[in-house]
Order: C-alpha cells, then structure tokens, then sequence
C-alpha cells in the first residue's frame, strides 16, 4: 500500500555482527531447536570457551548439553563420534585445530569412513569446528592449516568461512547435515565485525554446504580464497581498481565438495586466476582449483598460467617480522596479479 502511495520504504535493516557472536547465536538457535544437538570440548561450560564462542550456553543449556572435557583430544573425539552413531549431533570443539592431530584418527578412520563401510547403514551427523591456520605470535605448532588435509578425504565435508554470515549459515547447515563436517574458522577473525543482513537474523537461514559466493564482480581477473585470505583479495581488489584492474573475488566457503563450476563461469569472464591461501603451497587448496581447472573446459580460456599465492613453505616462525612474511599480505596478491596480467 505504501509502495502504491509513491512513498519510499526503507531497506531491510542489517546490523553488524562478530563472526564470534555469529557463531555463539548458530549454536544457541541449533541447541534450541534440536535437543539431540549438543557441544563439547575443553573450557566450553563453565569458562564459557577459550574464545567465548560458547558464552551463556552453559547456563542456558545446562551440563548435559554443554560438556566440559579433560584435555585429551583422541578421548572427547572419540566420546563424540560414538554418540553420533548413536543418534545425537555433538559439536566437538578444538581449541585449535592443530590440538586436532591428536584425533585425526577418530575424525578419519571412524568419523569419515564408516558410512562408506556400513553401507551406509550408520550415518555419523557430527561437526568438528574451531580454529584453523595461523593466529598471531604462537609459532610453528599452532599455525597451520588444514583445509587441505582434510580437504583431501572422502567422507568429509570440509567448511571454511570468512565471514559473520559465512559463520552463522555454514554451522547451522554442518549441525544439520547427516555426514561428518570439519569447520574450519579463523581465531583472528572471531572480534572482527561484519554487516549481516536480515535474512541472515533468521532461526532458519543455512548456506549450502559445497556453494562459493562472489563477494565482488570483475572483468580482468579472477581471485579465488577462503578464510581470512578473503578479506586480504578484497583489500587487494580495492588497491588495483585504483590501477584499471577489475578483480572478481570468489569466497569458496567449502573447500570439500569444491564448487568449481563458480570458479570455472568466472574465468570463462576474465580468462586469468590467482588463487591465494595461508596454508602451505604443495598439495594446497590452490593447487587443487588450478588442477580442476586444468583439468577442464576453462583452461581453454585461460590467457595466462594461474598463479597461487600461499603461506610460505616453512614452519612458521615466531618473530612478527618472520611470520609477517609467511603469510600472504595484499601486496603479495597485488604481485601475483599484476604477473598474471603481465603488467
């Protein structure tokens, strides 16, 4: 009626959001809604978690929803994959998905196979979340990635938001989803605010698992990442549209299965990639969306070898000046762009 009158309406209110609080906000609506859902992990409850992802779940939800563990992954690991195939839907945090290696065999040989190997007659809906690849100032031990070490196994799904929305939508979809999920987030983007728009508020806004997103159109180049990488391809983007250089940047969100139809569709357009990422270069998510798209119609538009920007091929060290160089910086993607486009 109002439209009719000729008068104008306002737009749907957005706000801004944490990835921290759009996670706490995708866990309490989960929990709600579900009471098979739970979580568990070290410092969850009563501590409200090492992040405080789970703050005031404890006291909403109460002990059997919200389980503190003792500090041993291969044990609450297991506890959680034998009540998936039970019937419930844990949540098994990692403080840090490094701390994960202690429990690659419960997430591999029990968590991911067993469908395969029942014949599917036991399903195991179990997600494995927390966060992933370099932080700031915590060494070799702590900062790798390791969307390609599970990207690489079938009966995974493998998520990797950059995002608040990213983060809400991926984690509802892992909680719901019948197969075993890693969520692999980023602890230096939990406090960094996002706009959420109001679909994004809903009790039932999911994302697809396996569908990337184009965060920005372009016409010259094709920037594909995942993670906190985005935001660098962004910042990248905005630097060489100041030059003429137009950069499309596709968020992947999945790493397993890979939506490369998106990526394919988009070099079609520009006929150039760069892929970047923070993990290691040999065997890398880079190196696989550059084989696929080898591998494919697309390479036939390609005017120019791809080229990966990655984390460099070292442990990481733990002087600031050292890690600053290992991980790739927007002058890195600004680089390999302009080595792409001969320019």
């Amino acid at each position: 009626l109002q439209q009719r009158r000729g008068l104008r309406l306002s737009a749907p209110a957005a706000i801004q959001v944490t990835v921290r609080d759009a996670l706490n906000q995708a866990l309490d609506e989960e929990l709600e809604r579900d009471e098979r859902v739970f979580l568990l992990g070290e410092e969850v409850a009563q501590y409200d978690g090492a992040y405080k992802i789970s703050r005031g779940l404890w006291k909403k939800y109460g002990d059997k929803r919200v389980i503190d563990t003792p500090i041993s992954e291969m044990g609450f690991a297991g506890i959680a994959v034998g009540a998936a195939m039970a019937g419930l839907r844990p949540v098994c945090e990692f403080m840090t998905f490094n701390f994960s290696m202690q429990a690659i065999d419960q997430v591999i040989n029990s968590a991911a196979k067993t469908c395969y190997m029942s014949a599917g007659s036991i399903a195991v809906p179990i997600v494995f979340r927390g966060p992933n690849g370099a932080s700031a100032g915590v060494a070799a031990q702590h900062s790798q990635c390791f969307a390609a070490w599970y990207g690489h196994c079938p009966g995974l799904k493998v998520v990797s938001p950059w995002s608040a929305e990213d983060a809400k939508g991926l984690l509802k979809a892992s909680i719901r989803d019948d197969n075993p999920v890693v969520m692999l987030e980023n602890e230096l983007l939990y406090g960094v605010p996002f706009e959420m728009s109001e679909q994004a508020q809903s009790k039932e806004f999911v994302i697809p698992i396996g569908k990337a997103k184009i965060e920005r159109q372009g016409t010259h180049v094709t920037l594909v990442s995942h993670s906190r990488p985005v935001g660098h391809c962004l910042e990248a983007a905005a630097v060489l549209a100041k030059e003429g250089v137009e950069c499309e940047v596709i968020n992947m969100r999945t790493i397993r299965p890979m939506d490369i139809e998106t990526v394919e569709a988009s070099v079609v357009k520009t006929n150039h990639l760069v892929t970047v990422e923070g993990g290691w270069p040999q065997f890398g998510v880079g190196a696989e969306i550059c084989a696929r798209i080898m591998e494919g119609s697309a390479f036939n538009y390609l005017d120019a070898p791809a080229v990966r920007v990655t984390g460099a091929d070292v442990p990481m060290p733990y002087a600031k000046i050292l890690e600053d160089n290992c991980i790739p910086q927007v002058k890195d993607i600004v680089f390999a762009v302009k080595k792409a486009l001969n320019i």
